[in-house]
Formats: structure tokens, sequence, C-alpha cells
């Protein structure tokens, strides 16, 4: 399988979203919520961003406290940690302005991101102290989670209101996962077998990888025509196992 980046319709949503968060009309309204079920390539695509405009990645923990919070952004900043919460604060809006300043001479889009964000958007003190941030530099501040950020920022009214772009990640279509075969196999695969693996994948981004796994495999030992791997070429053979049950699917025939 090849090392690419896909850009499937919901990065193109993600990137629409930021082009959007830049013509905002309130300056500090620059926060992004990003939300999906697990598997929809979420935290690759954020990390992948935060790789290439030199954004602040941070993976939010269920225990985290504000000091906690604090500590990790540091670090990621690359600032010994002073002790009190008030030095912290301050060298972590020194540190982030610096950054900004560098990634937008670069032109560059910075941000923070906060994955595994609903661990904290229930969290009024990480929130205000995010908040904070953001509002001292209007920096974007992006939250991933999976599903449960938009209703528990509801209890939030001041914060819910610096958002200004949600996102919602949705299963892979049939088109997107011709993208990925396309992009990344190693074998060229016919359509009848990319449509039933979006089908029995759910569209999820993990197991369309897992299955891809298993036609390359198949594909390297029993090279295809010209037409590609078909479903009737894998007839019998495993694909992928049910996500709910975890029973394997075998390929058919034919759909």
């Amino acid at each position: 399988m090849k090392t690419k980046f896909v850009k499937t319709s919901n990065v193109l949503a993600f990137e629409l979203a930021l082009s959007a968060l830049k013509k905002r009309g309130a300056s500090e309204a620059c926060m992004i919520v990003v939300d999906g079920v697990p598997g929809l390539g979420k935290t690759t695509s954020l990390s992948r961003f935060a790789i290439e405009h030199q954004a602040i990645y941070l993976r939010a923990k269920k225990e985290w406290k504000p000091n906690w919070f604090m500590n990790e952004l540091l670090e990621q900043l690359r600032e010994e940690p002073p002790h009190s919460f008030e030095r912290k604060y301050g060298l972590a809006l020194k540190a982030l302005k610096q950054r900004y300043a560098l990634a937008a001479h670069a032109g560059k889009t910075f941000a923070l991101i906060i994955d595994e964000a609903d661990h904290i958007s229930g969290n009024a003190a990480i929130m205000e102290t995010v908040r904070d941030l953001s509002d001292m530099l209007e920096l974007p501040v992006i939250l991933v989670g999976m599903g449960k950020i938009k209703n528990n920022l509801v209890k939030f009214p001041q914060i819910a209101s610096r958002i200004s772009q949600y996102v919602s990640f949705h299963p892979a279509k049939v088109e997107d996962v011709r993208q990925f075969f396309d992009a990344i196999c190693e074998v060229p695969v016919a359509d009848d077998l990319v449509q039933f693996t979006c089908k029995v994948t759910g569209g999820m981004n993990r197991e369309i990888k897992e299955a891809m796994a298993f036609i390359e495999r198949f594909g390297k030992r029993n090279p295809p025509g010209d037409g590609g791997l078909t479903m009737r070429d894998m007839a019998g053979h495993h694909l992928v196992n049910d996500r709910s049950s975890g029973q394997p699917i075998l390929v058919p025939g034919a759909l």
C-alpha cells in the first residue's frame, strides 16, 4: 500500500471550513469543531494538517486539568514549563504568538488542534483557558471529537458563540473509496470490488484500508487482467471483519 494522503469529501469539507473561517465577520469567532464517529479519518487528516501548517496538535486526556493541559501545550511549543499557572499561561501566549507569526510569514494556516476534545468540552476551566488563548491572539482553535462537543458546549454560550464552523465527517462514499484505491492500492481494482468494499465496510476508513490490504495481497499473488481485480476473481476469499460482530466477510461472486 502506498503512503499517500487522499483528499476525500471529508477533507474537502474541512478545507472549506478553514476558508470560511478566514472570511469570518467576528474576529473572536475563530473556533472550528470537527465531529464524527471513530474510524472516519479525522485524526489522520488533522495530524497531517498540523505537520503541513506547523500547527500545534494535542490529544486531550480524560483526566486533564488546566495545569496538565498547559504543560502539554508548552511541551509541544518546546518550552520548559515554569511552576505557576500564571507564568505558564504567559509563556504559552508568547510562544503561540511567535509561532503564529512565523507560520503566517511562511503562508501557513497556524492553529491549535485538540483531538478527542469530547474529554474537555464539558470542563469549564480548560475550555475557558482555551478561549482566553484564542481571544488574545485571534488564534484558530480546532476541536476534534466524536459527536459530543456541540451538545457539551451548550452550557458555555460564551464559548459556543466563538465556533464559526462545524464540520461533520461522514462515512466514505463510493467515489471516495475509488479515490483510495486509485491513489494507494498497489494493484488495479475493478469497480464492482470497490463498490462491495464500500458497502461492507460502511465507508469507514480503517476497514477500507484493512480490506485493501487483503485485496493487495491477493492481487500480487494472482495478477488481475486489464480491468483490474474483480469480485469474481476474489470470490470466496476473506475481505474484512465485520465491525459489529468481528466475523469475517467473504467476497461473493458478484453484487
